[in-house]
């Protein structure tokens, strides 16, 4: 009987949700409270989970992943965890999705999972102030959020693709 999700994705699952507790928590001791939200920390290791292991474990770590670290080290907070979850788990999925069942381009599957993040990050946002009749104009939290992140999206289009091409290179090698 064919295993469903195999225990190398599973054992990467875990490694890049641990990464996404601890990456976030050093650069808030060496960057301060707003390095989170300038930086993108634990979006690095859920977009990884994506291209490594699958859209399934992609959109796992990406979905446990901002829970778990609320409940451990109280970050993020509400409601920020809320808009968060989903739109980790959007990266985790697209990721998985575009580059390892459609085999897209590693630089046009992180820049689409990326978008995807955020849209689904702001149609999160808008749905919850129509609920909840707050008056916040969405168009420019999402703005505000998209230019505090810049320096952390750049990390993710410099960074990525390096890591995704290097540990490849690594595997094709071992394979000889």
């Amino acid at each position: 009987m064919k295993q469903l999700i195999s225990t190398k994705k599973i054992t990467l699952g875990g490694l890049f949700l641990a990464l996404s507790l601890i990456l976030p928590q050093v650069f808030h001791i060496i960057g301060g409270p707003t390095a989170g939200k300038t930086f993108l920390p634990m979006h690095i290791p859920v977009l990884l989970a994506g291209f490594f292991a699958g859209p399934f474990i992609g959109a796992l770590t990406g979905l446990l992943a901002p829970l778990l670290s609320s409940l451990i080290t109280g970050m993020p907070m509400p409601p920020i965890l809320y808009f968060m979850i989903f739109e980790l788990g959007t990266y985790g999925l697209a990721a998985g999705y575009l580059f390892r069942q459609f085999k897209w381009n590693i630089y046009l599957s992180l820049i689409l999972s990326m978008l995807a993040g955020r849209a689904i990050n702001s149609l999160a946002l808008l749905v919850a102030a129509g609920l909840m009749k707050l008056n916040v104009p969405p168009v420019m939290s999402v703005l505000t959020g998209i230019i505090t992140g810049i320096p952390g999206l750049i990390i993710q289009v410099v960074l990525i693709p390096v890591v995704v091409y290097l540990v490849e290179r690594r595997m094709k090698l071992d394979k000889n």
